[in-house]
């Protein structure tokens, strides 16, 4: 007659996720060894600790905290923190780490243009990036970004023939600047300030761009030069929109 022979299972708890199965093995010994195999393959090398992985908001401060701390640049820093700002407002925080799925971020939608969301998406991409690097989780997602559309408009002479006429301060003498010297509206002309302006060369220091060699000299030409005297007057430094980059939307701020 058979013997009944059973099979030994083992139990194992990883991160709080529970793992069960049969080691088919009826000896102690090889039943152990088998145990110990499937919790290396179960931990892949992360810390053995049994402990939950924590929400998104839950992880975030961490985030957060690296995004102020590391040695990244001052846009880059704006960019994570405005982008944590787009994905707090939706469900994703609620959700735990290792339970979000492509699926489940290519679900979302965020108000604005396809560029406002991706700003959250590259946000949510790094964020489970360090969550892997911190050993928090052991996968990222694969998820698609939105497909944004390139810009269509120009503002050539018959674009500018037809604002002029009809726009107010401080937006007519920022047309012509920027057709004129072919600086960026916030980044570079909004940040102007008059000491970078030299009258006799005919010529502005730009020292705010997105790479090194946009730092340059970019030539005035009459309706430059006519429209920075008359804001400039007689001021040595200063900004020339006078509240700079953090320019107010108020008429009377300018």
């Amino acid at each position: 007659m058979r013997p009944n022979v059973l099979s030994m299972s083992v139990f194992l708890s990883v991160r709080g996720q529970r793992y069960r199965g049969s080691t088919k093995e009826t000896n102690i010994t090889r039943a152990g060894k088998i145990a110990a195999l499937k919790l290396t393959k179960a931990i892949e090398g992360h810390d053995p600790l049994d402990r939950k992985v924590p929400t998104l908001l839950e992880f975030s401060s961490r985030f957060v905290e690296w995004v102020k701390t590391a040695r990244l640049e001052f846009d880059t820093r704006r960019y994570y923190l405005n982008g944590w700002r787009l994905l707090q407002i939706t469900q994703l925080p609620k959700m735990r780490l290792d339970r979000i799925t492509a699926d489940m971020v290519e679900g979302v939608r965020f108000s604005g243009s396809p560029a406002n969301g991706n700003n959250a998406l590259r946000t949510l991409r790094r964020m489970l990036n360090k969550a892997r690097e911190w050993k928090v989780i052991r996968d990222v997602p694969n998820f698609k970004l939105f497909k944004e559309e390139g810009r269509a408009l120009r503002l050539d002479d018959e674009a500018e023939a037809k604002l002029l006429p009809v726009a107010d301060q401080p937006l007519k003498d920022i047309i012509v600047l920027m057709r004129d010297t072919g600086m960026r509206n916030a980044r570079e002309l909004y940040r102007m300030r008059v000491e970078n302006i030299n009258w006799n060369s005919r010529v502005i220091f730009n020292p705010n761009s997105k790479t090194k060699k946009g730092r340059r000299f970019v030539p005035m030409s009459d309706r430059v030069m006519k429209i920075l005297l008359v804001r400039c007057a007689d001021r040595t430094e200063g900004w020339v929109f006078r509240l700079g980059r953090k320019a107010s939307t108020s008429p009377a701020a300018w």
